[in-house]
């Protein structure tokens, strides 16, 4: 991947629209979760002691091309603020003559917040006509979002193609994480991947099974690669078509990928009976009971790998780890993650839920990197072309030809 990036270009005075990921939970009005605006810190700094007059922009749920007061930016901004310790002006806008007269009355350093750009059809559309609405308030492009990068929308594919455009520090750095687990990984490679379903990542499994050693597999979809393996998974949740599984598993037979499944699990009548939880050997009918999480043995052969490991992806939890009985596997695979780091393997771990249970469960901070995409990070791992991502090239190589 060739793109410009915010060192390519002088900012000083001039009116830079930044694509950042703001979509974050609210509840009461109040920005309950953080992450995410943390994780935008660092380019809207970078802007602003460069001397750039920055507009930012972002989605922020699902509006449906209507305005929606619920889904205002608004408390978005007054807690962007206070982390950046600098004034963020804010528009109910983002496109038209309100938002030009608040960009042109920016200072240099100063930076001006646009509303919700979901509250127009147009921006999901990729309209180019709204594409070029949004670029009129700036000079510069610098897309920073990339838990959005998988999606062609006008304001993170359209308006590249209409400003000279460059990626902001978290794409970089998102980019650069993820490219080290595709480009020539160091081995032994190992991914560790939970979810729900086997039909959800089973783009991930075929294009790494090329790149991974061994795969250590839990959550929903494990119970489905166990099933299809014969084994009775009683009430747990599997996808009822086994096709898939048998199709994975024969192609890592060929390939001569070790598939890791679970030998033994915490299981459960019901999600809400922790009390009654208890380990199990998965060689008997489990009957009314289901598999909430891998058992202690299991967790303990994938902390191995991975503690042996030079590369390792972590795109699941291993359960139910929201609930106190049926996180320790996701736990010990995650103090193993942090054990392989300080032992020198570059460790990623995947957005989404793989993600949250990283920060519930205080593993985060110990790792090589932390995505913050959820669908963009899974199709990066498909192989998949991202939009946002390819008009950055193609910005960048038509810099390069004019």
């Amino acid at each position: 991947m060739r793109f410009l990036t915010l060192r390519d270009f002088d900012y000083r005075g001039k009116r830079v629209l930044v694509r950042e990921d703001l979509n974050v939970p609210l509840r009461d009005g109040n920005v309950a979760d953080e992450t995410r605006l943390v994780a935008a810190l660092g380019t809207l700094r970078a802007l602003r002691d460069a001397g750039a007059r920055t507009v930012v922009c972002s989605h922020l749920g699902r509006p449906d091309g209507k305005r929606d007061p619920k889904l205002s930016l608004r408390p978005v901004g007054e807690r962007l603020a206070a982390l950046l310790g600098t004034p963020v002006r804010f528009v109910d806008e983002c496109v038209g003559a309100k938002v030009r007269a608040a960009a042109e009355g920016l200072a240099d350093g100063e930076i001006l917040l646009l509303e919700n750009v979901r509250f127009h059809p147009e921006e999901e559309k990729n309209d180019p006509g709204f594409a070029k609405e949004l670029a009129a308030n700036a000079e510069r492009y610098v897309n920073d979002a990339f838990g959005t990068a998988h999606r062609a929308h006008a304001s993170t594919e359209g308006v590249a193609h209409v400003l000279p455009a460059a990626a902001g520090l978290l794409m970089e750095a998102e980019l650069a994480a993820l490219s080290a687990l595709t480009d020539h990984p160091q081995h032994a490679y190992v991914c560790a991947i939970g979810g729900a379903k086997i039909v959800d990542k089973i783009g991930v499994f075929k294009h790494l099974m090329t790149k991974v050693d061994t795969f250590c597999i839990g959550g929903g979809m494990g119970n489905t690669f166990l099933a299809a393996n014969g084994v009775d998974v009683g009430k747990s949740l599997r996808d009822a078509d086994l096709g898939p599984a048998k199709e994975i598993l024969e192609l890592a037979a060929a390939r001569g990928v070790a598939m890791l499944l679970p030998g033994d699990a915490v299981v459960s009548k019901a999600l809400e009976d922790e009390s009654h939880a208890a380990e199990a050997l998965l060689v008997e009918p489990l009957g009314d009971r289901m598999i909430l999480d891998i058992g202690e043995a299991t967790a303990g052969v994938y902390a191995d790998a991975i503690r042996k490991a030079r590369t390792v992806v972590f795109n699941g939890p291993m359960g139910v780890y929201e609930r106190a009985a049926y996180r320790d596997g996701t736990r010990i695979v995650g103090e193993a993650l942090a054990e392989a780091t300080r032992m020198g393997a570059t460790t990623v771990v995947g957005g989404g839920d793989a993600a949250a249970a990283a920060h519930m469960l205080g593993f985060a901070g110990a790792v090589t990197h932390v995505s913050t995409g959820g669908g963009a990070t899974l199709e990066f791992l498909e192989g998949k072309t991202l939009p946002g991502v390819a008009a950055l090239e193609a910005a960048a190589s038509a810099a390069q030809t004019s």
